[in-house]
């Protein structure tokens, strides 16, 4: 058989078969033909050396939004694939029931990478995000109609995963947990999970998260102070422990305010880490601090999270919380979904939520992905330029390869 592309030899790590070897990974068409230890080169039509790199099931980053043009915090889910490993992005509930076709006809359809989504609770979707304006989506009631969402729900099925609210002061207003409780009733009826934010209260943590069932997902996990899932002495609050066995999935939802490295530290040394890495990317946080979902892992690989759980956190296991069990795996005849991945050493700062720094002696970076069978690397050129820019926009000092590579805050 005559293959289109051919990675060679590099280190396969799928957690899901719990292959982690040298191994050749043959694709035809949009699926893979073969994996095995050596296929030859001139099988195949084109072939990427992949020696010295980490092959893996193609990342899937749990939390984003990409409804680029549709919403004011959306960004272009084709420009960050290939930079950032990612080949399938499900966006967390930027549209509801109102704008979601549109977010599908616009967007997912056109674009090159898969895109999945949560339906937002708010028929109006998250429509009010910027630096100067900042109106909830679920601050109005009216806009909270389960109906709509469920409907919705079922129109879309074959790219809506599960349903989204925006809990807290900053998306609720004074709405307190009644958008949690509509969210809840219209995921139970569509039969989907529930993704629940949360940011600054009310409602508390301790009112939302005894609400989640098993498979419903606590977004921004590890955030900061308040509503921060431990006590100021570092101890961990009981309800996260009973909401781990509970069957919660933990997420950790970067984005511009949500991710601190001391409650990092505390959660990971009380054996609780996240099942789920995210990067919660949207405009506002695309240039920092949370970039993209490979800065998410490094910051949690220079925190002490083992390599392998890392990889399984942003393939197999949001793939699980999804019920996508064919994505997040290689294997032959599934999906061509593949990142192709470097460990940097260096002298890397990385920045969390709350402008606390982090000195790592390594990060990940991404040297290309396969997405839907076609191979699309990440130019080295293009990921300069794009370090250069951010360091300019943010004002600060980027040097990329081996040399120090900082992440500011928003």
């Amino acid at each position: 058989m005559q293959f289109d592309l051919l990675l060679r030899g590099g280190r396969l790590v799928d957690p899901t078969s719990g292959v982690d070897e040298r191994r050749d990974i043959a694709i035809a068409g949009n699926r893979i033909a073969a994996i095995d230890r050596d296929i030859p080169a001139d099988r195949a039509s084109k072939v990427v050396d992949a020696s010295g790199c980490i092959v893996t099931p193609g990342l899937i980053d749990l939390h984003s939004h990409v409804y680029w043009g549709g919403t004011s915090l959306g960004v272009d889910a084709d420009r960050l694939a290939a930079k950032s490993g990612t080949t399938t992005f499900v966006d967390a509930g930027s549209a509801g029931a109102g704008n979601f076709l549109g977010f599908r006809r616009h967007v997912i359809e056109r674009s090159r990478v898969r895109i999945l989504a949560y339906v937002n609770i708010s028929f109006a979707g998250i429509f009010g995000f910027s630096h100067s304006v900042m109106v909830g989506e679920c601050a109005d009631l009216r806009l909270c109609e389960p109906r709509e969402a469920v409907a919705a729900a079922r129109e879309h099925r074959d790219v809506v995963v599960g349903v989204k609210v925006r809990s807290g002061r900053n998306a609720g207003g004074t709405s307190g947990i009644a958008p949690v409780d509509l969210a809840l009733e219209a995921a139970d009826r569509a039969g989907l999970p529930l993704m629940a934010h949360i940011d600054e209260p009310p409602p508390g943590r301790s009112e939302v998260l005894p609400r989640l069932r098993r498979g419903d997902i606590l977004t921004h996990c590890f955030r900061p102070f308040p509503n921060a899932p431990v006590f100021a002495s570092g101890a961990v609050r009981p309800d996260m422990f009973l909401a781990r066995e509970r069957g919660v999935v933990f997420d950790i939802g970067h984005g511009m305010g949500s991710f601190d490295f001391d409650v990092a530290r505390a959660m990971l040394r009380e054996g609780l880490a996240p099942d789920v890495i995210s990067s919660d990317v949207h405009l506002y946080c695309v240039d920092g601090p949370a970039f993209d979902i490979l800065v998410c892992m490094s910051k949690l690989l220079a925190l002490g999270m083992p390599f392998a759980d890392l990889i399984r956190a942003a393939t197999r296991s949001p793939a699980d919380a999804i019920g996508r069990p064919d994505l997040g795996t290689l294997a032959v005849g599934g999906p061509a979904d593949v990142a192709v991945l470097k460990r940097l050493p260096g002298r890397f700062t990385f920045v969390d939520a709350t402008g606390t720094e982090l000195v790592a002696e390594e990060r990940i970076v991404s040297e290309g992905i396969v997405a839907g069978g076609a191979w699309w690397p990440n130019d080295p050129a293009d990921h300069d330029e794009t370090e250069r820019y951010h360091a300019h926009a943010h004002h600060t000092h980027v040097e990329v390869a081996a040399r120090h590579f900082t992440c500011t805050a928003v």
